[in-house]
């Protein structure tokens, strides 16, 4: 198949076009390189710098291939962030995808992957959250996202678009060469990989003062290949199926300070901890139920412990900076 993967100089967009790649098929990866390099840019992949608010430039690309479908996952993530500057993510993460979509349609591309977020969701009545759970985001993040959504839906309702929306947490880990290297960084694991490193004094945790077993956040984690294998398995489905919306997670949190904990674990290096005010929009509690792409699309997780993901994780920062 060929596939025009966005964002694909990123974390989660790069391991899956290093996953399409090792399975015989062609890659294009469309990017900004905002957040990320040209490096990161998988050997083997066609590369288009450019960004998706240029409609010109999407379409070409679209006319250029006959493209078996879309894995979207150009975005801005960082929900704090976006509690600051919500103006930004809806131009970016909304409209942007907006464009790309205009332009799928006026093309004649109708096969989509959509990387989401559990952040529709918001806070939970009850976990882990299934995906006809209520959807209210706490977080402008979340709500760029949901927006993107809403748009699929209709896209899907009065054009016969065909769209996956897949919805996940907390993801961390690495494949063999290539893991998380945000610029800047601001994902626990890493930042906690960085104090393990000397790269940084202390990890700070924000709230000692939620309802949870310690007072701190708990977070379902996935490890980055199972996350990308449900994206090829989302993919694959579409040939069959119209719209697809499937949560993605391990099932089970953990607190801000049992991920410490297994950092220390894995490590053996002391982690200095730094206590601060809770931050705006951050829930209690977020784990996701998987069960239903379990049972539709045979899908499960190889990398389920949190031990596991970390070793992943750290032998990549070990090398990255070795």
């Amino acid at each position: 198949m060929k596939i025009l993967v966005t964002g694909g100089a990123g974390y989660i967009g790069g391991t899956v076009t290093r996953l399409l790649l090792a399975r015989g098929h062609s890659v294009t990866v469309f990017d900004n390189l905002c957040h990320s390099k040209r490096s990161a840019v998988a050997e083997g992949a066609e590369f288009v710098l450019g960004d998706l608010a240029d409609r010109p430039l999407v379409e070409k690309v679209l006319k250029a291939e006959h493209f078996d479908g879309v894995m979207h996952f150009a975005a801005l993530i960082e929900a704090g962030e976006s509690m600051k500057k919500p103006e930004v993510y809806f131009r970016n993460n909304t409209a942007s995808t907006l464009t790309l979509l205009e332009s799928m349609l006026a093309i004649g591309h109708d096969r989509l992957v959509f990387s989401s977020t559990a952040a529709c969701y918001g806070e939970p009545e009850t976990t882990p959250i299934l995906e006809d759970a209520r959807l209210e985001p706490t977080n402008a993040y979340g709500e760029s996202k949901l927006l993107v959504e809403q748009m699929l839906r209709w896209m899907n309702i009065i054009h016969g678009f065909r769209y996956a929306s897949l919805r996940y947490f907390n993801v961390a880990g690495a494949i063999e060469g290539y893991g998380e290297a945000h610029e800047p960084e601001s994902h626990l694991i890493p930042l906690i990989l960085d104090v393990a490193l000397g790269r940084r004094k202390d990890i700070k945790i924000f709230g000692r003062d939620y309802p949870t077993k310690d007072g701190t956040c708990i977070r379902d984690y996935i490890h980055v290949r199972d996350l990308a294998e449900a994206h090829l398995l989302a993919l694959d489905a579409l040939k069959n199926e119209s719209r697809l919306i499937y949560n993605i997670g391990n099932g089970q949190g953990f607190t801000v300070l049992e991920v410490i904990e297994s950092v220390r674990r894995v490590t053996g290096r002391p982690i200095a901890v730094e206590e601060r005010e809770r931050r705006a929009g951050d829930p209690a509690v977020l784990v996701a139920s998987s069960e239903k792409i379990k049972a539709e699309l045979g899908w499960k997780p190889q990398f389920a412990e949190l031990d596991t993901i970390i070793a992943s994780a750290w032998k990549w920062h070990q090398q990255r900076y070795s």
